[in-house]
């Protein structure tokens, strides 16, 4: 009940009202008591005098002297309005061993008890002094009547002050009731105004606890707590505007997590995994279960044994799995004293490896390729120096012939890496024109016919005059053709037929085939004949000339039109070239590079 903040306000105001009264109350009875004090010896001793002349001693001390007991009682009878006698005060003569003789109150007289101040007029000095606790005040002065000692002996009975401090103590209380009373109204009304604020910045702070950003509060006045509540909207649009920026990096991320073709996933330090990717569900072929673990994932990862540096830096290795080859980056995270863990980053090089594999196979088959024609060149030469006059003439013409047809090869070779290069770097130049595709393709087949023949091949052209115009580099394109109709007229036995057509496409595309019945490829040569420098039959493709590069050129050009090359073969039976090419083909202003 007191937790909270009102009733505390209204306890702490309740609590100061009440020690504020009973301090008060505690003041006024104490000031009562020696007020009274002050006045009782104040009267007494004016009206028994301070100095000689004025003190009434010596008239008592005559009184005695004529009169005894009687005498001192007609003094003090007169005296009896300055001494303020009545019904809580009296006088007494006491003999002078303190014993009552006669008084103002005679039933009183007899119980009187020997105080301080009698007993010091007993031993002949002035009694004049009372604690403010006590129960009486009295004044006790000694008189000398000759043959007999007297006590004049004055004494209050403290009732009246008693009377006056229990009204004063009723007023107190009343005073308190009516105090506590405004008080608890008072402070009721204060704790609302201070708390009423601060409960709505409590429903505030559980809102945004909550997820919710949006509240603002209202600011109902210019003080600490308004400023307060001013401050607490800025800290909730600053806490929104943040929280913000956080979620759309943490959906960032998310997204990039999420569809990022590298596996990712982490672990903690004892090996559990706690989240991957579903890229490296595909990588390595599992499924996410909390009760997965690092080893279980990796346990073909060669990992140092006993290597602290390990774990504290980035590691690297490779394994294989699916006929894929993975590389795996390991990365520490967080401490290591248990709250951190480990990222294992799986990235596919697969293709990496091939394209390795590719750079290589192609270094050497280009090295092949020239070592061979530069090989016959240098032992042409060097017997023509050796045996310069010493051959007949018909052998030297040979010789050179051999020599200027492998300088051809070579060119042939270097002509085609660079076409290939500038293809590889975007950087042939297509000149682009419209052009019928009907026309180029008799002159193709034309300039091939002589070739053909020469192999006993029969060359038939199927071209529909009312082929569309097609966009594109025309010379380009026949050489596309010419390579094509090239391999068909190598790769096909004397006698066979080779077949080229054209045929539009649903008004947007063109397909141009080459068809021959000659040798065909195995199957599994298919894939790889678009690669530089593969061949099925190796002799028989350096006996024919070939470089190699002619359907990797012929692809890369088909490519730069937008187009598609595609071979379908049957080992023994004939093969088939298809060219598909885009009619709507863009140009540029001059020419496309």
């Amino acid at each position: 009940m007191f937790r909270s903040l009102h009733m505390k306000l209204v306890l702490i105001l309740v609590l100061l009202i009440v020690s504020i009264m009973a301090v008060v109350g505690t003041f006024l009875i104490n000031g009562v008591n020696t007020f009274y004090l002050d006045n009782f010896y104040d009267q007494i001793a004016g009206t028994f005098g301070t100095s000689e002349e004025s003190s009434i001693v010596p008239t008592l001390e005559e009184a005695a002297e004529k009169n005894g007991e009687q005498g001192l009682m007609d003094v003090l009878s007169a005296l009896a309005p300055k001494l303020g006698i009545n019904d809580y005060r009296n006088y007494y003569i006491l003999s002078g061993e303190g014993y009552f003789m006669a008084g103002s109150n005679v039933p009183l007289g007899a119980e009187l008890e020997r105080t301080s101040n009698v007993i010091a007029a007993m031993a002949g000095n002035v009694g004049d002094r009372s604690s403010a606790v006590g129960r009486v005040m009295d004044f006790a002065v000694p008189i000398d009547g000759g043959d007999q000692q007297y006590i004049i002996y004055i004494v209050d009975d403290k009732r009246e002050i008693s009377d006056l401090s229990g009204r004063f103590l009723q007023i107190v209380m009343q005073a308190m009731m009516f105090g506590l009373l405004a008080a608890i109204l008072l402070s009721f009304l204060l704790s609302k105004t201070i708390t009423t604020p601060i409960e709505r910045i409590t429903e505030g702070a559980q809102s945004i606890a909550e997820g919710n950003f949006d509240q603002k509060l209202g600011v109902q006045s210019t003080d600490e707590i308004g400023e307060l509540t001013e401050s607490f909207n800025d800290m909730a649009r600053q806490l929104k505007n943040t929280v913000g920026e956080v979620q759309g990096e943490r959906d960032k991320l998310s997204t990039l997590f999420l569809h990022m073709t590298d596996g990712v996933a982490a672990f903690s330090t004892d090996g559990t995994l706690i989240h991957m990717n579903p890229a490296t569900e595909n990588l390595l072929g599992v499924r996410f279960e909390h009760s997965l673990t690092f080893d279980e994932m990796f346990a073909d990862l060669d990992m140092p044994e006993n290597d602290e540096s390990a774990v504290r830096s980035f590691m690297t290795s490779e394994i294989t799995r699916f006929g894929r080859v993975l590389s795996i980056t390991l990365a520490p995270y967080g401490a290591l004293d248990g709250e951190g863990g480990v990222i294992a980053v799986i990235h596919d090089v697969t293709e990496q490896r091939k394209l390795d594999e590719a750079r290589r196979e192609f270094v050497a088959n280009v090295s092949h390729e020239l070592r061979t024609p530069l090989t016959n060149i240098r032992s042409y030469t060097e017997t023509l120096y050796d045996a310069v006059g010493e051959l007949p003439i018909e052998t030297e013409k040979q010789f050179l012939g051999v020599i200027g047809s492998e300088s051809e090869r070579m060119a042939r070779i270097v002509t085609d890496l660079l076409t290939l290069s500038r293809l590889d770097y975007g950087r042939m130049d297509l000149r682009m024109t419209r052009f019928k595709l009907a026309d180029m393709l008799r002159n193709v087949a034309n300039a091939m016919k002589l070739t053909a023949e020469d192999s006993g091949h029969e060359l038939l052209v199927d071209t529909p005059d009312k082929l569309p115009e097609l966009m594109g580099d025309r010379e380009r394109l026949e050489q596309v053709v010419v390579n094509i109709l090239s391999n068909a007229v190598k790769y096909t036995p004397a006698g066979g037929h080779i077949r080229l057509s054209a045929r539009e496409i649903s008004g947007e595309r063109v397909r141009i085939m080459v068809e021959d019945d000659g040798v065909g490829i195995p199957q599994e040569d298919v894939p790889r004949l678009f690669e530089r420098f593969y061949r099925v039959d190796k002799a028989r493709s350096r006996e024919a000339g070939g470089t190699g590069l002619g359907l990797a050129i012929a692809k890369e050009i088909v490519q730069q039109h937008e187009g598609r090359i595609t071979l379908a073969s049957e080992y023994g039976k004939g093969t088939t070239v298809s060219i598909i090419l885009p009619l709507g083909l863009t140009p540029d202003a001059e020419e496309k590079q």
